[in-house]
């Protein structure tokens, strides 16, 4: 249920790494983003921080985050291997906001962070909407979307956009073996040269196509 489909790819991480936990780490760390977007912030238009699939596109900063809403919403069934005709292709349509968007959205993450902490079977396959994947592979497209996408909005709306160490020393450690192959697939635009001195973050973010600082 990414945005951007990917083709499957084995999970070469560091040592030890358990995608069940980045998932919470990259999860949470969008989550304290929307808890930072003020009451006059949820109609800014995005596009001049935030990368999408269709570069001509601007949604809202309210639009932006219920399409994540909806992400997640489907997190439990992906996880549990339900296909989306099981669950009902319009179950978590239309707007998952409502009149308090930042409540509907910890609910969203809290039921979403219980699915991977309760995955038992990381090599379980999941029917997403372009194609099956191991529950592995599924975590890590999700992480990469969730804590490029906190950086970006909280950048648009003016917060710390510093992630957690323990979430970019995993997600880099991944893309540095795997963001070629998915910006083959149009995940990823063109990677950004990497600032002199540059950090972690900084590096994740110039290899994804993004403004490191």
């Amino acid at each position: 249920m990414t945005e951007t489909p990917t083709s499957p790819a084995p999970a070469s991480t560091a040592a030890g790494t358990d995608e069940r936990a980045v998932f919470v780490l990259a999860d949470e760390a969008l989550l304290a983003v929307v808890r930072q977007v003020r009451e006059d912030q949820w109609d800014l238009p995005t596009r001049a921080e935030v990368t999408t699939s269709d570069p001509d596109s601007d949604p809202t900063l309210r639009e932006l985050l219920n399409y994540h809403a909806y992400d997640d919403a489907w997190v439990p069934a992906m996880l549990a291997g339900r296909t989306m005709a099981e669950v009902g292709e319009d179950a978590h349509s239309g707007d998952l906001l409502g009149a308090d968007p930042v409540a509907a959205f910890e609910r969203l993450v809290e039921d979403a962070v219980a699915a991977a902490q309760g995955l038992d079977d990381p090599d379980r396959t999941v029917h997403c909407s372009f194609g099956d994947y191991s529950a592995r592979d599924y975590l890590w497209q999700v992480i990469s979307f969730r804590a490029l996408r906190a950086v970006e909005i909280a950048r648009l709306i003016g917060a710390d956009d510093q992630l957690e160490p323990e979430l970019v020393e995993a997600l880099l450690a991944y893309l540095r073996v795997h963001a070629e192959e998915w910006r083959s697939y149009g995940v990823f635009g063109p990677a950004l040269p990497a600032p002199e001195g540059a950090t972690a973050q900084e590096e994740l973010l110039a290899l994804t196509g993004r403004r490191p600082r």
